[in-house]
Order: structure tokens, then C-alpha cells, then sequence
């Protein structure tokens, strides 16, 4: 079997000769993560040659990495509630949803070769845990079925003066500039988190100088900062906060857990909680959250435990022999609160089940799990193609929808594509 990612012989055009004049194909998929790859496949099984291209040196680089802690493909949760974590594109998205599900990607994965297990936390994964074999597999498809991968193949934007036609494309390979002319153009470029990986949003220019309307690129699922002391920092990055919950002053409240990093927190539950702190800290300047400390005890049993006499015991022992909170939570409230509460019980216990923390910053969008923001879905009409750019349609992260950790990106990104992907066929179909 060939090296994960290697070009096929028979699709690999990096030894053809240098600098055709114009190359001529059906469809172009501008971009090989799991947005277009997945768009090249539904493509392909309409009976259309496919073209992939990618400026990094392999493709899915970042479905690899996000694979590495464990490849969480979607969710398990019942159809309503999975639709409405998509926040304010819900609707849209729900759209996407009907035509390739979570139970779709579950089938999509079994086809492949590659069972699926869900989890405790109700989180869908390979048996395996891995993202390569399942990566190897959709490769080894997808070369069999036609599809040509070029790698390598940064696409630098349209040939404004070409009279081939609006998609005359033009790309850097390493043996100089490159001109494609596709029938119809697929983008899934990706959004601007890990750029590293090849999501670094250079095509936003691109388009918006086209007349495309692009929301900024802004982190979602990211981590926020605060400021904690040098002890905080020093003492208890990386400890992992178990079992609490998370409200904001509008009353949203979440369960979970998340980590002290050395500027602030992450984790699943600050994740599912990024959008409103976000957008707060853009209005405000900063966000305040509220942490319960002991979310399955009721605030009168904290009080009463708090209460009781401790004797010549510190209140630091007090708390972690009556009420189990020692370690991270112990720093977390001393962080957070005075040191003239630790001397009024009723406070005390007030601020353990409402502890207030100031978040500061979002952490930068380089570093974060995902984008929030690209391409509005408003520019583009129900087959997600570009209205102002007949024949060019957009799917995956560059588009502007965001959602926590879970499985839901990937799912969507994978709907997507398929929307797009059925879209470009049918284009395709009336422009024979």
C-alpha cells in the first residue's frame, strides 16, 4: 500500500510537463480536507471526472491532526438537539443536515471498512480511535473511483483577463504557474485556525474581490485569558477543573469540565461556551462567567457545611474535609475571591457556587480548534454556489457557521459538501 497521502501514479500531475497552456477539466475541488474531499466523492459518483488540488505537500493535514487525540467523527444525540448546537445557523445548517445526517457519516465510515463505537459523553468514533486508517481508506476510494489528486497547487485566484471563461484558474506548483479551466469550481478552503496545516484564509481577498460577502475571520472553540498570579500559572496549567458548571449573566448555563492553561482556560465546556464569551469580550471588553464549584450540591448544604465549626483547623482543611474541594478548586477561589471572604461563611459559600472569573481576551486564531466567520451564506443560494459566481460554489469551514466540539464540525462540514457537492452536478448537468 502506498505511504499515507502519497499521489497515485496515475493522478499525480507534479512530473507532467512544466507549464501546460490552459488544462481543461469537469470540476475543480480547490482544497482536500474533508470538505472537498467529500465533495470530489459525490461528484465523482455522478459521473464526473474530478480534479482535487491542495498547495499543501498531502491532503487532510488537519483531519490527521484532529484525529490525534482521538477521531470524534459526530455525535449520537437525537436530531433536534444536535441541530440547534449550530446557534444562530441552526437553520441552515439543519438544511445540510437533511441531506447527509450524523447517522450518514456513521454509514459513510462503516463503507469505508472502519467501524464505529459511541461513547460515554455520546461522541461517535472509529474502533480504532484513529484518523489514518479511515484518512488511507477514503484515498484508496476516491483514487479508484477517478478522482486526481494534485498536491502542492496553491491556488492564487481567477485569470481576470482569460477568455476561457469566470473559472479560469490559476494556481503556484513547483514548476511555475499553472492555468486550469474547470466547468464548474468547488472551494473548501478551510477557515483560518491552524494555518500551519494549509487553513490560513489568503482566498479571502479573492473573493470579496469578486463582490462576495465575507463575515471576518474570528477563533471559535478557542480558550480565553485571564489574569491569573504567577502561583495560578505556574502551579496549576494543564490541571483539568471536573464537574462543574458554567453560567453566563444571561442565565446560560452549561455542565462539564475544562483546563487552567497558563493564560486562561480551554476545554470542552469553555468551548461550548465560546460564541457568547466572544462576542461579549468584543462588546465589553471582557466577560464575566460563573463557576459552581460543587454543581451537585445545593446551596443550602453548602452554606450549612461552610458553617460549622472548624476549630483550630485551616479553612483550607475545612473545605477539603467538609466540602472535598482541594487542589485546582481551592486555587480557583482564591483567585477569585477576597481574602475577606475566606472570613464570612455566608460569602464564602456564596462564592463557591457563584464564583466570578473575568475573562479577558480570546486566545488568537492561529492556535484555536476552529473559525467562526467566512463566506455568508446569504451570498450563496440554497446549492451553497456563489450567486455572484455562477458555477463556483463553497463548502466546509469557510463558510460562516461555527459549532462546539463534538463531532458537529466535522458532520457539517461533511453535509456541506455534499449540498455543494450535488449542486456542482447539476450545474454541470444543465451546462452540458
Amino acid at each position: 500500500m502506498p505511504p499515507l497521502n502519497a499521489p497515485h501514479p496515475s493522478s499525480d500531475d507534479l512530473n507532467a510537463a512544466p507549464n501546460p497552456a490552459i488544462d481543461v477539466v469537469d470540476v475543480a475541488v480547490i482544497g482536500a480536507g474533508p470538505a472537498g474531499l467529500m465533495a470530489a466523492e459525490v461528484l465523482s459518483a455522478a459521473g464526473w471526472r474530478v480534479d482535487v488540488y491542495d498547495a499543501m505537500p498531502s491532503v487532510g493535514r488537519k483531519f490527521l491532526m484532529a484525529g490525534k487525540g482521538g477521531m470524534n467523527l459526530t455525535h449520537s444525540e437525537p436530531a433536534e438537539p444536535f441541530v440547534a448546537r449550530y446557534g444562530k445557523r441552526a437553520g441552515a445548517v439543519g438544511q445540510w443536515l437533511r441531506r447527509f445526517s450524523a447517522d450518514d457519516v456513521r454509514s459513510w465510515s462503516h463503507r469505508l471498512g472502519v467501524d464505529t463505537f459511541v461513547g460515554t459523553s455520546g461522541r461517535v468514533f472509529p474502533v480504532d480511535m484513529k484518523a489514518a486508517p479511515l484518512l488511507r481508506a477514503w484515498l484508496s476510494r476516491l483514487r479508484a473511483s477517478g478522482v486526481r489528486l494534485h498536491v502542492r497547487h496553491r491556488w492564487l485566484g481567477w485569470d481576470e483577463n482569460a477568455a476561457a471563461g469566470p473559472n479560469h484558474l490559476r494556481f503556484a506548483t513547483p514548476t511555475g504557474e499553472r492555468q486550469v479551466c474547470a466547468k464548474a469550481v468547488v472551494l473548501t478552503l478551510g477557515g483560518a485556525s491552524w494555518p500551519q496545516l494549509g487553513s490560513d484564509a489568503a482566498w479571502v481577498p479573492s473573493l470579496r474581490e469578486h463582490g462576495v460577502s465575507v463575515a471576518p475571520l474570528i477563533p471559535a472553540n478557542a480558550g480565553f485569558e485571564a489574569d491569573w498570579t504567577p502561583h495560578m500559572r505556574e502551579r496549576f496549567a494543564g490541571h483539568p477543573v471536573k464537574s462543574v458548571t458554567m453560567t453566563l449573566p444571561d442565565g446560560t448555563t452549561r455542565q462539564g469540565e475544562f483546563v487552567i492553561s497558563e493564560h486562561g482556560i480551554e476545554g470542552s465546556l469553555v468551548y461550548a461556551m465560546c460564541a457568547p464569551i466572544r462576542d461579549a469580550i468584543r462588546s465589553s471588553g471582557s466577560a464575566q462567567v460563573y463557576l459552581d464549584l460543587l454543581p451537585d450540591w445545593s446551596a443550602e448544604r453548602v452554606a450549612a457545611e461552610v458553617a460549622r465549626q472548624r476549630g483550630s483547623r485551616s479553612m483550607a482543611s475545612h473545605l477539603q474535609s467538609r466540602l472535598g474541594i482541594a487542589g485546582v478548586k481551592a486555587a480557583l477561589l482564591r483567585e477569585c475571591l477576597s481574602r475577606e471572604t475566606f472570613n464570612d461563611p455566608a460569602a464564602l459559600a456564596a462564592g463557591i457556587k457563584r464564583l466570578p472569573l473575568t475573562l479577558l481576551r480570546v486566545r488568537p486564531i492561529a492556535e484555536v480548534i476552529s473559525s467562526a466567520g467566512g463566506v455568508s451564506l446569504e451570498s450563496l443560494d440554497a446549492q451553497l454556489m456563489v450567486k455572484a459566481l455562477p458555477g463556483v460554489f463553497c463548502a466546509g469551514e469557510m463558510l460562516d457557521w461555527e459549532a462546539p466540539t463534538g463531532g458537529y464540525l466535522l458532520t457539517a462540514c461533511f453535509a456541506s459538501a455534499c449540498v455543494a457537492g450535488d449542486g456542482a452536478a447539476a450545474y454541470l448537468e444543465a451546462n452540458r
